[in-house]
Formats: C-alpha cells, sequence, structure tokens
C-alpha cells in the first residue's frame, strides 16, 4: 500500500498533466503521432463517386445491390518511454530535480497517449535495464506507469542508452512512437539509435539544468560526479574556469544536437528553469509541417 503523500502526489501529477494534455496537447499528438496502414470498417450502399474497386462483389450478390467496402486508418499506437534513472538525473538547482521534471514530462506523454486509446509501455533504466512494464491502455495502467516514473528506486548509477535502445527493440515486435527521456550523458549509442529510429519513430527529450551550462562564482568547491562518485576540486572564482566550463557545455550541446541529426532523430530539449509546454507545442508544430 503506498504512503498517502505518495498517492497525494501522484493525484496531483494526474490531475496537472491530463489538464495540460486536454487544454493544450491532444489534438496536436493525434495529429503527428497517426497510425500506419488502414483496416476494414463496414460495408455500405454504393453511391455515385465511390470507386469501382471498392465494391464487395459477395455482399452485392447477396442484397441485389451494390455495397462497398469503407475502411479507416488504423489509428492506435504503441507509445514506449525509456526513462533515464541514472544518479545524474538527481541532480537539480531550481525548484525540481531532473528526475522529476522527467517524471513529470513521462505522465504528459502517458496521459496523451491514453486519450488516443494508445497502449503505453515504460522501460526503465540506467547502467542495466531497471523495470519494463508492458505496452497496455487505460487510466489504471497509466497511473501505474506514472507511479514507476515518479517513485522506482534504481540500483544501477549509470547511463547505458545503447542497451535500452537494444531492449526496446528485444520486447517490441511492432513500430512505436519512443520517446526516450535523458540527460543523455553517455558514450556509443549513436548506432544502436540509428537502428532504433529505422524500426520506431524515436524522439529524443534531453533533460537539462542550467548549471550545468553555466559556473556560478563560489569560490572553491568540490563537485561529486554522481555516477561514478569521483570527487573534483573546481575554482569556480576563475572566470578562465567558468568560461571553460560553458563552452565544454556549449560544445557538448552542439555535439547531441548533431548527432541527434545525422541519424534523422527530432529532439526536444527541456530545462529544469522553465515550462516545457512552448518546447512541446513547438515541436508538434514543426512536426505537422513535415507531414
Amino acid at each position: 500500500m503506498l504512503p498517502k503523500e505518495v498517492l497525494r502526489k501522484i493525484r496531483r501529477i494526474e490531475i496537472t498533466t491530463s489538464k495540460l494534455v486536454t487544454d493544450f496537447l491532444s489534438g496536436q499528438y493525434e495529429s503527428v503521432f497517426k497510425g500506419r496502414g488502414i483496416e476494414f470498417d463496414e460495408v455500405r450502399e454504393y453511391q455515385p463517386g465511390d470507386e469501382i474497386r471498392s465494391i464487395d462483389w459477395n455482399v452485392t450478390a447477396r442484397m441485389g445491390s451494390p455495397f462497398v467496402k469503407k475502411y479507416v486508418e488504423e489509428r492506435q499506437l504503441t507509445v514506449m518511454i525509456l526513462l533515464d534513472a541514472s544518479s545524474s538525473s538527481g541532480f537539480g538547482t531550481t525548484k525540481r530535480f531532473k528526475k522529476e521534471l522527467a517524471a513529470e514530462v513521462s505522465a504528459v506523454l502517458a496521459f496523451a497517449a491514453t486519450q488516443n486509446n494508445d497502449r503505453v509501455g515504460l522501460i526503465i533504466f540506467t547502467d542495466r535495464i531497471e523495470k519494463f512494464v508492458p505496452p497496455r491502455k487505460g487510466l489504471a495502467h497509466v497511473l501505474r506507469v506514472v507511479r514507476e516514473a515518479l517513485y522506482f528506486t534504481p540500483k544501477g548509477k549509470g547511463t547505458d542508452i545503447a542497451s535500452a535502445l537494444k531492449y526496446l527493440d528485444s520486447v517490441t515486435s511492432r513500430r512505436a512512437v519512443t520517446f526516450v527521456i535523458s540527460d543523455f550523458f553517455a558514450k556509443d549509442f549513436k548506432k544502436p539509435l540509428s537502428i532504433a529510429n529505422k524500426k520506431h519513430d524515436v524522439v529524443a527529450l534531453t533533460i537539462t539544468d542550467p548549471r550545468e551550462a553555466n559556473m556560478p562564482d563560489a569560490g572553491i568547491i568540490e563537485l561529486i560526479d554522481a555516477e561514478t562518485d569521483t570527487p573534483y576540486m573546481i575554482d569556480t572564482s576563475s572566470a578562465k574556469v567558468r568560461e571553460r566550463y560553458a563552452r565544454k557545455a556549449a560544445e557538448m550541446k552542439d555535439a547531441r544536437t548533431t548527432l541527434f541529426g545525422s541519424v534523422g532523430v527530432d529532439h526536444i530539449d527541456i530545462s529544469t528553469d522553465r515550462p516545457y509546454l512552448e518546447e512541446f507545442i513547438k515541436f508538434f508544430r514543426m512536426r505537422k509541417r513535415r507531414t
């Protein structure tokens, strides 16, 4: 049984994110992520202008007048959320940690999917696969996805995006809209990302914090790498140190953007210090222009 404060937080997330989806994102989500192919819906009487090739000759013979087959787009999708729970996601210098923002974004995507009757699955990963929730439909299932995203306690510390993408391929037999939510502090995932994007529609959501781009003047401080526990002493009062830090952060961001572009993966940059709704809307508009 979950503690009452946990249930209250899940309920707050449910109310906040489902309202956000209903008010702003639901229609855009549906118009951007579409099903593949068509499926048979029903037969109806022939009307002037219908294609001759759509006539159902068996039904026509039985009824004595022409009937045509009607098809609809196969709308239902499988949505997979790959959530990075490595130790670096526990960093945050504003109102919330990166992992809290990542969990909320996961909830938004899950509610958008369920409002369109899509199946939602979740893979939580660090330097290993931590949790797999198979894709299903329904509000109760989405609430489980939200609960796991918010409160799952991982065992690993590092980040292995390549293994998470390979695991995705092993547990999905059909094409899925796949959101990879991470800070992407990882190596050697370009090839697995490219392979995954050929089978699935992969979107990368990068979660960052402003202090990862700019270091404040705070004198001599000790920093600890959250994923390796390696300590570092840094003199942040040095302008050269701060400039080098900012330059390195910008280079990493540019390299990440270049990598996504080179394998055809769309990406959204989300930061802990600003609302993410605008970034989602810009992304949906960009995708819609391409369709």
